[in-house]
């Protein structure tokens, strides 16, 4: 770290100590030159992760975003927010665990749909409609029939 009284690359850290809001590590430095004492702070360098659209532009992932699809398509459920907050939680860190930094999303929109399948019924399908873009009854009676099969093979 460089002194910022005589430029001198050489310090030690005297103390290290976390901030109050935890997110930065406070240290107390003294140059190995001139004897000065300084303060630095060390934070977690972050790559964001970055969602590739339909139309191919990028977007900084945004948690916010996606729990507020999930609770549009929840609406009038009896689905708590909790359920949602963990269930985005969940999505968030399998997309953060996959070491992409760039995700479809399609594939958000995948892990959601598997989400709301496991919490509602109405919900998953409230979504899909919206997220699959169906363009008449038939494509929703299809995914209605898909959705009603996976379900009898689970039950047997």
């Amino acid at each position: 770290m460089k002194c910022p009284y005589c430029g001198e690359v050489d310090s030690k850290v005297i103390d290290s100590r976390p901030t109050e809001d935890g997110e930065k590590i406070r240290r107390r430095r003294e140059c190995l030159s001139c004897k000065k004492r300084f303060t630095t702070y060390e934070i977690v360098e972050t790559v964001p992760l970055m969602v590739v659209k339909k139309d191919h532009s990028r977007e900084v992932f945004d948690r916010q975003k996606l729990l507020n699809s999930m609770l549009r398509a929840c609406d009038k459920r009896t689905v708590s927010y909790q359920q949602l907050d963990a269930a985005v939680s969940r999505i968030e860190q399998k997309l953060l665990n996959s070491y992409d930094r760039e995700v479809t999303s399609i594939h958000i929109g995948d892990l959601t749909m598997e989400e709301l399948k496991s919490i509602d019924d109405v919900a998953y399908v409230r979504f899909a409609s919206v997220y699959r873009q169906f363009s008449d009854v038939n494509t929703f009676m299809e995914e209605l029939k898909d959705m009603l099969d996976s379900r009898s093979k689970t039950e047997k």
